[in-house]
């Protein structure tokens, strides 16, 4: 819990922040419609197109979060030189941020996953993309890129990124985490598979429970508490991070560190689509970090904001007035 005041300090505070994300980002293209009839070709139903649209999603939907909350994103990101690069450079600078961190490869294929919604469902997604890790010279001259954006800007806190295709790898993982230490700098890790036990001393690792089961070969139901509590205790064990943050869906979410533990529940919510929910945990959890926020309350804010998206259809970032006003409601005493 906090008070009105710090509240209304913190949410200033977010103003202040430049946060770097690191990560795979790709181009979100989304196909609304109606659906009324089913196809005379195949048992499939038949999406009546009214309204197309692209937005940045991946990593940068991480980026859009961090520029909703009135902080300074700065993406870092190897994509394709081919059209759907072109798109998602347009669409980063259609919404303002900086392409500094961006770096086009020729070896690589720009992701793009199309969703088709019909009458406010999610009917179907395509994927075309590259799940192959970044050849050495890609993975040199991205260094490269981030270590003198590193110089060049005050970053506040650092966000891996990661969905598995290949932009963060072993190599990229440990340079950056060094470079981090070296400048004082956060990190903080919204983790997929691939990755998972390679994180090694960062400040706040955010798996879901599927990835941490996944992560460390493990059954665990996210009722079975003291089961999870053994788990953060391996996990830290082997990647020596200090705080660790997990996404439990319904369940809420569990976060842990040396000398606390904190389970909070979800807050009832009219869930439509969960997408993109744990883009924003980890933004919302790694500015209150930058700015020295307690675990049970980076915990609490997260837990809400998390929950707040999820109210939308496809993947949107959080609407700052509305997580401040709910955050008003639930979490001042």
């Amino acid at each position: 819990m906090i008070s009105q005041a710090s509240l209304n300090q913190l949410f200033t505070d977010f103003n202040k922040l430049k946060v770097m994300i690191i990560g795979d980002v790709m181009v979100d293209s989304y196909y609304w419609g109606k659906v009324d009839r089913i196809s005379p070709e195949a048992p499939v139903p038949i999406v009546a197109v009214t309204k197309k649209e692209s937005r940045m999603g991946g990593a940068a939907n991480v980026a859009l979060n961090i520029q909703a909350l009135g902080a300074t994103p700065l993406l870092c990101s190897v994509i394709g030189d081919d059209e759907e690069g072109q798109e998602f450079l347009a669409l980063v600078d259609k919404n303002e941020q900086s392409t500094a961190g961006i770096l086009p490869s020729t070896e690589r294929k720009t992701t793009k996953k199309t969703r088709i919604i019909g009458n406010n469902a999610q009917m179907l997604r395509v994927d075309a993309e590259d799940l192959h890790p970044l050849a050495a010279a890609e993975e040199e001259a991205f260094l490269k890129r981030i270590e003198s954006l590193l110089e060049q800007e005050k970053v506040d806190a650092i966000i891996f990124e990661d969905y598995d295709k290949g932009v963060i790898t072993p190599s990229v993982i440990k340079a950056v985490v060094k470079m981090a230490k070296t400048k004082g700098i956060p990190t903080t890790v919204d983790p997929k598979k691939q990755n998972f036990l390679d994180f090694h001393e960062v400040d706040l690792f955010k798996p879901n429970l599927k990835e941490l089961k996944e992560g460390l070969k493990i059954d665990l139901y996210k009722q079975d508490i003291e089961a999870l509590k053994a788990a953060i205790v391996k996990l830290k064990a082997l990647l020596k991070h200090d705080k660790t943050l997990i996404t439990l869906s319904e369940n809420g979410v569990y976060a842990h560190d040396s000398s606390e533990a904190h389970h909070i529940a979800a807050h009832h919510r009219d869930i439509t689509d969960v997408s993109g929910a744990g883009d924003t945990v980890i933004s919302v959890a790694t500015l209150c970090l930058a700015l020295k926020q307690p675990l049970q309350f980076i915990a609490e804010l997260a837990n809400l904001a998390g929950g707040l998206v999820c109210e939308n259809v496809g993947v949107v970032p959080i609407d700052k007035a509305h997580l401040k006003e709910e955050a008003e409601k639930l979490l001042v005493v």
